[in-house]
């Protein structure tokens, strides 16, 4: 389905654009290239970015942060990456809108899932962390069903499970299916052609991808990658050059029911 299909919906849609993991400098503008397009194009009433990697290809500072809202961003979700600019330990604390996963163990600082109010609708969202090839932290699965406990008023639900492996991903969609409006998985910034709405009424897929250049190692320069592949030894990794490849979902949902009714991919690139 083109993106432009997207505005012949009923009233009772609520759209939604998630944007994949923007990449350093060259994401950055990209996103200032084509997002503000795309919104007048397919008319979201919510616009989700994820910024983890949008400061110099490694985490994410409050000044990064204020160039994704600029340029569309309602909120920023985050991940793994999300302190490796240590200035943003401080930082999270005195930004808006940008969240970093839920289940980080008490005393980290920031939130991890919000109450926002977009085109007259309360809309919870998420965001998670998991566990698989990736640094320990509390269990997402039962971070979500926490999440939804203490947040019961929103039909309108949406998820950023941000993790390595496609498993786990997959895992929190069955859980999750029929509770929330969708769950979109972020971190490998490879785009996963399984976009579809389960079952219970959950738009799901793997990854979303990413907004970095192309002819990378998932976003890296790819000289640098290989160096390390083939040798063994630490190289110092630098943001891609080039064409940038711009990775997002549109997800459609029922106002009155919460339920997705479709989610589709909207691809593009930026040179």
């Amino acid at each position: 389905m083109a993106a432009q299909d997207a505005l012949t919906g009923n009233e009772e849609d609520f759209r939604v654009l998630f944007v994949a993991d923007v990449v350093g400098r060259p994401g950055r503008n990209a996103l200032a290239a084509i997002l503000p397009r795309l919104k007048e194009e397919v008319g979201p009433h919510l616009t989700i970015v994820n910024g983890e990697n949008s400061a110099g290809g490694f985490g994410i500072t409050a000044a990064t942060a204020a160039e994704l809202q600029a340029s569309g961003a309602d909120l920023i979700t985050t991940g793994n990456h999300v302190w490796d600019q240590k200035q943003f330990v401080i930082e999270i604390t005195q930004v808006e809108r940008v969240l970093r996963p839920y289940n980080f163990p008490p005393g980290a600082p920031g939130i991890g899932a919000v109450i926002l109010q977009a085109d007259g609708e309360d809309v919870l969202v998420m965001n998670l962390q998991g566990r698989v090839f990736l640094p320990e932290l509390d269990d997402p699965f039962r971070a979500a069903d926490a999440i939804l406990a203490a947040h019961g008023g929103p039909k309108i639900i949406f998820c950023d499970m941000h993790a390595e492996a496609t498993s786990e991903k997959t895992a929190m969609g069955w859980h999750l299916d029929g509770r929330v409006s969708a769950v979109v998985g972020t971190h490998t910034h490879i785009p996963t052609a399984d976009a579809r709405v389960l079952p219970g009424g959950t738009a799901y897929v793997t990854d979303v991808g990413m907004v970095g250049p192309r002819d990378s190692v998932i976003g890296v320069q790819k000289e640098a990658a290989l160096r390390r592949f083939l040798t063994g030894m630490p190289s110092r990794f630098e943001t891609g050059t080039g064409v940038v490849t711009f990775n997002s979902v549109l997800v459609t949902i029922n106002r009155r029911t919460g339920r997705a009714t479709s989610i589709q991919r909207i691809d593009r690139e930026h040179t």
